[in-house]
């Protein structure tokens, strides 16, 4: 077992709401091959994708499983981006659904939670879900090289993390991705949004196994450097969660979340199928 600094680490309730679906009164938007379509599966109640599913294949843009969430007053929104992880716990505070509780998956232009399906029935647009934010300040002690982004203490315990002979730690992930396959993101912290997988090229992506992915499956993309920005570093290793769908727009593609980075070669990515938090969570069989 790693040792943490779990016992240093405070826990505190953030309010937010299931978000609205928004479109413009021109709501085309071109493709990579310049058509047009108008998106759909951002924010809101999505019943139909869930985590464990397939990231390709919906007619859909950045499609947001389950419950997408955020609060109206920005600093609100951004304390929810900045303090939520991964694995947190999510409780319904309003509306019919009270008292039913769920699991932050993912962090997008909105946070996003998984609930049961009977539980997706009864949610309304402005129910109002209070998150259990934890883990922020999250240290592995063994690995000091190693720095904890978004994945929450309950992620940490249940992933199979563990120190080579070498003390390099050793990561679970379903596939490797190489830095020039990321694109629209890297303006943003690490701690705040996604960087999307680029999948114009769809021969790339067959190629090296990418459009297999699933969304909640965790992977290693090589060469990158995301301890406080987001660049291009030989050696350096980024673990990230696939946590919404593909996108037809240039430089666009799957949400790849930051959950584990280091800088010079302290992550060593091992390959197995099972990780996804869907499985590791005990989200869905």
């Amino acid at each position: 077992m790693l040792r943490t600094n779990l016992k240093d680490l405070v826990m505190l309730a953030i309010s937010a709401q299931v978000s609205a679906p928004t479109l413009t009164g021109t709501p085309y938007r071109p493709d990579t091959e310049g058509m047009s379509l108008i998106a759909v599966g951002m924010s809101g109640v999505v019943y139909n994708a869930r985590v464990g599913d397939a990231a390709y294949g919906w007619y859909g843009d950045h499609v947001e499983p389950g419950v997408s969430i955020d609060h109206p007053d920005l600093g609100v929104d951004y304390a929810l981006h900045y303090l939520a992880c991964v694995g947190n716990e999510a409780v319904i505070v309003s509306g019919l659904a009270t008292g039913a509780k769920g699991i932050v998956t993912g962090e997008h232009a909105r946070l996003l939670v998984y609930f049961a399906p009977d539980v997706l029935e009864q949610l309304c647009v402005g129910d109002r879900v209070l998150v259990k934010t934890y883990g922020r300040g999250m240290r592995l002690l063994d690995c000091p090289g190693v720095l904890v982004k978004k994945a929450g203490p309950n992620l940490i315990e249940r992933w199979g993390l563990r120190l080579s002979a070498q003390g390099r730690l050793q990561v679970p992930v379903v596939g490797i991705i190489p830095a020039h396959i990321m694109g629209s993101g890297a303006e943003l912290t690490p701690e705040f949004v996604d960087q999307d997988l680029m999948t114009g090229d769809r021969a790339a992506l067959a190629e090296l196994g990418i459009d297999q992915l699933r969304l909640g499956d965790l992977v290693a993309v090589t060469d990158t450097d995301h301890r406080y920005g987001r660049g291009y570093k030989p050696g350096g290793v980024t673990i990230g969660l696939i946590m919404h769908g593909d996108s037809n727009w240039t430089g666009h593609g799957p949400g790849c979340q930051d959950m584990l980075v280091c800088a010079n070669g302290d992550i060593e990515p091992v390959i197995d199928p099972g990780a996804n938090i869907a499985k590791l969570l005990d989200i869905r069989p």
